[in-house]
C-alpha cells in the first residue's frame, strides 16, 4: 500500500534527457521493435487539482512475460517538477477524482482480488481505504458531488421488469451452458449478452452507503455510441443528468438520449427528443447550464458531434459556437461558467478551442497538434493536454489560457525513446476522385537515405469514418510498420474525419467507388513525388473497414505485390445478419439485404472472387463479434480453392483488436515476414 510520504519515483531529469537527446543522433538510433511499443507506459485520464497546481493521472505499463497490465495512479506538479506514483499495488488502480477541497483523490482500484471497488486516499498522508464493496465491482468515470459528500459511479445489476435478463439469470445459476433470446442485441463487440445492466450509482463517502438512482431494464450509460462521460450531478447536487437509449431493440437505434432525474426519485424528464445521439451531460459550475453532445441524424455513428448548451432558466437549447464543421469530442467548463473549452479532429490533428457560452465563434487555441484530453484550472490559467504524435506517445504539456505551452510536465518513456529511430508524420494533398482535395502522410524508415529506393506499405485505415492521425497507436503504429526498411504511406480518403461533415458523407452507400479512387490516386501521387519509392514493391493493408477494403482491391487489381487484411469484411450479405450493431450496416448500405440488395451486392468483394490473384495475409479474431470470424475464413478459404497464396494467422482469444502483448508479437513477426518475403525490405547497410 502506497504512503503519500515515501520516497517519490523519480523520473530522468531534465539535464540527463537532454544529454541523451544531443548524444543519441550520433549514433545510429536502432529501429523499433514490437516488445519496444508494448513496454512503453501509456499516460491517460489527466485531472487537475481544485487549485490547478497538480494534476493526476495514469499510466498503464505491460509485463512482457506474463502479458498482463498494471495502471497506477501519478500525480505531477503544474508548474513542472517530480511525477510521484500514488498507487503501487497489484491490478489496475484508475478513473482518479479529486475531491472539491482538494484533500482526497477517490480512484477505481482492483487491488483486493474482489473485483474493481472505489478506494479513497487522504493527499495529506496515509492509506488509500475502500468505500465500496460491491458484488459486481464499480466503473467509473468518478463524479464528486459539490459538497463533497457523494460520488457517482456505475455498476451492473439484474434488471426488474426484463424478462430475458431474468430468464438468463435463472439459466446461469443452473447447469447449463445454454441461453435463450428473444430480442437483439444478443453480443457486442466481444462478450455474449448476460442480461445485466449498467446502472448509475450515489455513494455517501461517509456512510459508505450506495443507491441506485437509474431503476429499469436499460443500460445507464448505454454499452454504444457513449463519450468520454455520460451521468453528472448538479452542483446543488439535487438533479442528475444521465444519457439512455430506450430503443427497441438497441441494435438498430442511435437513439441515446439525455434524461434528467431528481436524486431523490421523486421526478424524472426526457431533456433531448433529437432522433440523434445525445450524450455526454455536465452541468456548468454555476449551476445555470447544462452542455452536451449531439448528433441530428437518427442511425448514424459519424455525424457531425455539435456542442449543445441548454439553459435550465430559460429552458432553450443552443448549439455553441454554430456551424464549425467539425465533430466535438471532448469538452470541459471554465470555473466561471462563462467558456467552454473543447477538442475536436482537425485534418490530421485534435486542436484544443475555447468558445463563449454567451455565443460567438471559437477561438483555435492550438494547431498542428494531437492532444487528446484536456482540463482546465480553476483559475482559468492553465490547460493540461494529453499531446502524442506518431514519434511522441501520449505525454502531459501544460498550456495557458491562449493555447501557448508552457511546459512538459511528463516524460514517462524518455528513457526508452532516445534509443529509437522514430520517424515524423510528412503530410501532403493531392486531388482525389472528383477532385476533392485529400490528405495523407508518410512515414520513413529508420536511417532514411534519400539516395536508396525503398518498397512501400500502403495502410488503409477503419471505421470508415476514422481518420489516420499525426498520434501514436498501440496497434496500427506507422514507425513499426516502417522499421524493417519500408515507407509507410497513410492516405485519408472519403469517410475520414476531421476534414468536414460531406467527406466524411460521402462514404455512406458508396464503400468501393469514391474512396477506391481517392486511395489509388493517393498512392499513385506518391509513387510519382517522392523518387525514393519503389513502384514495383508495394503492399497494402487494413483492419476491419481497411480489411474490407484489402479484399475489394484484390479483386479490382492487382499492382500490390501482397495484402494484409485483419478482421476485414468479405461478403456485406452475410456480415449483415452475424454482427451486433445492425443501425451501421442499415446505414451504409442504405437498408437491409432483403430491402436494398442492389447496393449490397454492387460493394460485395464476394462477387469478385474471380479476379482474386494477389498473395494475402488474413488475420481474425474468434471473439470479433463486430466483423465475426466467418468474413475472415471464407476469404482464406476463397483465395486457397482459387489457388492464391494465402496465410490465415488466427486469435480464438482475440476480439476486433489484438490486446495482449503475446499475440501482438506474433501478429507484428507474421505481418513484417509476409511482407519481407513479397517486398525484400530496403535496409541501412544492404
Amino acid at each position: 500500500m502506497h504512503r503519500i510520504g515515501r520516497k517519490p519515483v523519480r523520473l530522468l531529469s531534465g539535464l540527463v534527457l537532454l544529454a541523451l537527446a544531443t548524444v543519441a543522433p550520433a549514433q545510429t538510433r536502432r529501429p523499433m521493435t514490437a516488445r519496444d511499443l508494448w513496454s512503453l507506459g501509456r499516460v491517460a485520464a489527466p485531472t487537475l487539482s481544485p487549485d490547478g497546481s497538480r494534476v493526476a493521472y495514469t499510466v498503464t505499463r505491460y509485463d512482457l512475460e506474463t502479458g498482463k497490465s498494471q495502471s497506477d495512479i501519478w500525480v505531477v506538479p503544474t508548474a513542472g517538477g517530480e511525477a510521484v506514483a500514488l498507487t503501487a499495488s497489484a491490478g489496475s488502480n484508475s478513473a482518479p477524482a479529486w475531491s472539491p477541497d482538494g484533500r482526497w483523490l477517490a480512484f477505481v482500484s482492483a487491488r483486493d482480488g474482489s473485483g474493481p471497488q472505489i478506494y479513497l486516499l487522504p493527499l495529506a498522508g496515509g492509506e488509500a481505504r475502500a468505500l465500496t464493496k460491491l458484488a459486481d465491482g464499480v466503473s467509473g468515470p468518478l463524479v464528486w458531488s459539490a459538497d463533497g459528500k457523494k460520488i457517482l459511479f456505475t455498476s451492473t445489476v439484474w434488471p426488474e421488469r426484463d424478462a430475458q435478463a431474468q430468464r438468463l439469470k435463472r439459466l446461469g445459476e443452473g447447469k447449463s451452458s445454454g441461453r435463450v433470446y428473444d430480442e437483439l442485441m444478443v453480443r457486442h463487440w466481444d462478450e455474449w449478452e448476460d442480461g445485466k445492466r449498467s446502472h448509475v450509482f450515489l455513494l455517501d463517502v461517509a456512510s459508505r452507503e450506495t443507491r441506485d438512482l437509474t431503476p429499469g431494464p436499460y443500460d445507464t450509460p448505454p454499452i454504444g455510441l457513449g463519450s468520454f462521460q455520460d451521468y453528472d450531478l448538479s452542483p446543488e447536487g439535487e438533479e442528475l443528468a444521465f444519457v439512455r437509449n430506450t430503443d427497441v431493440p438497441t441494435a438498430v437505434g442511435t437513439g441515446n438520449d439525455i434524461w434528467l432525474i431528481s436524486v431523490d426519485g421523486s421526478e424524472r424528464r426526457l431533456l433531448t427528443q433529437n432522433d440523434g445521439n445525445d450524450v455526454a451531460p455536465a452541468y456548468s459550475p454555476d449551476g445555470r447550464y447544462l452542455a452536451y453532445l449531439s448528433m441530428e441524424r437518427a442511425g448514424f455513428e459519424a455525424d457531425r458531434s455539435r456542442l449543445m448548451v441548454y439553459d435550465r432558466r430559460t429552458g432553450q437549447h443552443r448549439e455553441v459556437p454554430r456551424g464549425l464543421d467539425r465533430s466535438v469530442e471532448a469538452f470541459v467548463w471554465s470555473a466561471d461558467s462563462k467558456n467552454l473549452y473543447f477538442l475536436a479532429q482537425d485534418e490530421l490533428y485534435h486542436s484544443v478551442y475555447r468558445v463563449p457560452v454567451s455565443g460567438g465563434p471559437a477561438a483555435h487555441l492550438t494547431r498542428g497538434t494531437y492532444d487528446g484530453a484536456v482540463d482546465m484550472s480553476a483559475d482559468g490559467r492553465t490547460l493540461v493536454v494529453a499531446r502524442q504524435s506518431v514519434q511522441m506517445p501520449a505525454e502531459l504539456f501544460a498550456l495557458d489560457g491562449s493555447g501557448k505551452v508552457l511546459r512538459q510536465l511528463t516524460r514517462t518513456n524518455d528513457a526508452l525513446l532516445v534509443e529509437l529511430a522514430l520517424q515524423p508524420a510528412e503530410p501532403f494533398w493531392f486531388e482525389g476522385a472528383g477532385g476533392t482535395r485529400v490528405q495523407a502522410f508518410l512515414v520513413k524508415p529508420p536511417n532514411f537515405d534519400a539516395s536508396r529506393k525503398y518498397p512501400a506499405v500502403f495502410l488503409i485505415h477503419g471505421g470508415p469514418q476514422s481518420v489516420w492521425a499525426d498520434s501514436w497507436h498501440y496497434r496500427w503504429n506507422a514507425n513499426l510498420f516502417a522499421a524493417p526498411g519500408y515507407v509507410a504511406v497513410l492516405v485519408n480518403p472519403r469517410g475520414s474525419t476531421g476534414y468536414g461533415q460531406l467527406l466524411t458523407d460521402e462514404i455512406s452507400g458508396d464503400w468501393g467507388g469514391k474512396v477506391y479512387e481517392d486511395l489509388m490516386e493517393g498512392l499513385d501521387h506518391a509513387l510519382a513525388t517522392y523518387p525514393f519509392l519503389d513502384a514495383n514493391r508495394v503492399a497494402a493493408a487494413g483492419a476491419s473497414y481497411g480489411g474490407y477494403m484489402i479484399n475489394w482491391i484484390e479483386g479490382h487489381t492487382d499492382r500490390f505485390k501482397a495484402l494484409v487484411n485483419h478482421d476485414g469484411v468479405y461478403d456485406t450479405r452475410s456480415m449483415y445478419g452475424a454482427t451486433e450493431e445492425l443501425w451501421f450496416v442499415e446505414w451504409e448500405f442504405k437498408g437491409m439485404p432483403w430491402t436494398n440488395p442492389e447496393l449490397y451486392e454492387q460493394w460485395n468483394p464476394a462477387r469478385h472472387v474471380e479476379n482474386f490473384r494477389t498473395p494475402m495475409l488474413v488475420v481474425h479474431g474468434g471473439l470479433d463479434y463486430r466483423v465475426p470470424l466467418e468474413q475472415g475464413l471464407a476469404a482464406f478459404t476463397a483465395l486457397r480453392r482459387k489457388g492464391v497464396p494465402a496465410r490465415l494467422l488466427y486469435f480464438p482469444d482475440e476480439g476486433h483488436w489484438v490486446l495482449k502483448p503475446h499475440n501482438a508479437f506474433v501478429w507484428w513477426d507474421t505481418v513484417h515476414e509476409w511482407l519481407g518475403q513479397y517486398l525484400k525490405p530496403t535496409v541501412s547497410g544492404e
